[in-house]
């Protein structure tokens, strides 16, 4: 009997099972691969910090010249120009004044202080100075009379202030009493004879103003008639360098005189001690002088503060009277 050959069924492994296992192997090593790469590049490439940028407004200010540039600089973020600031120099020091040459010699002066009656604290203040001053009183203020008579307390010498027309009347204002070249002689008499009641111990005139009334010789020759009919001297103040009221009260035969310094048109007191000296050196060269002033404070303060000193260098100080001739 033949024997039968044992089948055993038995199935060869399939070559396609094997394919998912062999992928998953590539994938695997393609990703460590690429970890191994991306290593390998960083420990070769050296590592430095990075550089840290300045802020914008750090580099706008590096782009700024110094402050000894001349020309302006406009910078980009703005429209305005910058201009450097001038450099800062220091204060000057003003230079010790050179103290005052000391001048000696005789001279004689009559200081005259136009302008009084409105105060009678500016009377006693130059009445302290007890140094011969002569004053000169507006008719009509409100102090008049008062400074008028205190004055001639003192002994010291009044004169009649006369206020006249001054060029560019009206616009340039005057007293209401005052003196018009379009008056009649008979309203200048008039008032004349007011000004005498107003201001007492009045020895003497000189002109308030009269920078037009003064170069007329009519008028002028109306108010010297009046003066020399009281026995008054006259004083040009010369507010007018063409003014004929000294040559006029002469030609009449009366005591007159001309001013030859004003010492306040600067109201300050070196200025005005200034003009003393210069008085001091006119009555040294001629004999004598003649100033006229205001009651301002300066030219009080200046009076009280040179007057002794000048009596000291040889300057005597007398009342108007005595320089007319």
């Amino acid at each position: 009997m033949a024997t039968r050959r044992k089948v055993t069924n038995r199935r060869k492994p399939s070559p396609g099972g094997k394919r998912p296992l062999i992928l998953l192997l590539v994938v695997v090593v393609l990703i460590v691969g690429i970890f191994f790469l991306l290593e390998w590049t960083k420990s070769s490439i050296p590592l430095t910090p990075p550089v840290p940028s300045a802020p914008p407004a750090v580099i706008e200010r590096q782009k700024i010249p110094s402050r000894a540039a001349e020309t302006p600089v406009i910078l980009r973020e703005y429209t305005s120009v910058v201009t450097p600031p001038a450099p800062v120099t220091p204060p000057k020091i003003a230079p010790k004044a050179k103290p005052r040459a000391r001048v000696v010699g005789s001279g004689t002066v009559a200081i005259v202080i136009d302008d009084m009656g409105s105060s009678m604290e500016e009377a006693r203040q130059l009445l302290a100075i007890n140094i011969p001053l002569t004053f000169s009183v507006i008719p009509g203020l409100a102090k008049s009379r008062p400074v008028a008579e205190a004055v001639h307390a003192k002994g010291r010498q009044v004169m009649l202030h006369i206020p006249m027309e001054p060029k560019g009347f009206p616009q340039k204002k005057l007293e209401k009493n005052g003196l018009l070249l379009s008056e009649s002689d008979a309203e200048i008499e008039r008032q004349m004879a007011d000004y005498f009641q107003a201001v007492p111990y009045a020895v003497g005139a000189n002109n308030h103003m009269g920078s037009s009334f003064t170069e007329n010789r009519e008028k002028m020759g109306v108010v010297l008639g009046v003066l020399r009919g009281k026995g008054f001297f006259f004083i040009d103040s010369k507010t007018s360098p063409v003014s004929v009221g000294y040559s006029v009260a002469k030609k009449m035969g009366m005591r007159a005189g001309s001013r030859q310094v004003f010492l306040d048109n600067t109201q300050d007191v070196g200025a005005i001690t200034a003009q003393l000296d210069q008085v001091a050196a006119v009555a040294r060269k001629r004999g004598s002088a003649i100033a006229i002033c205001h009651p301002h404070r300066a030219t009080i303060q200046a009076l009280a503060t040179a007057m002794p000193r000048m009596q000291r260098e040889g300057i005597q100080f007398v009342a108007a009277s005595e320089l007319v001739n």
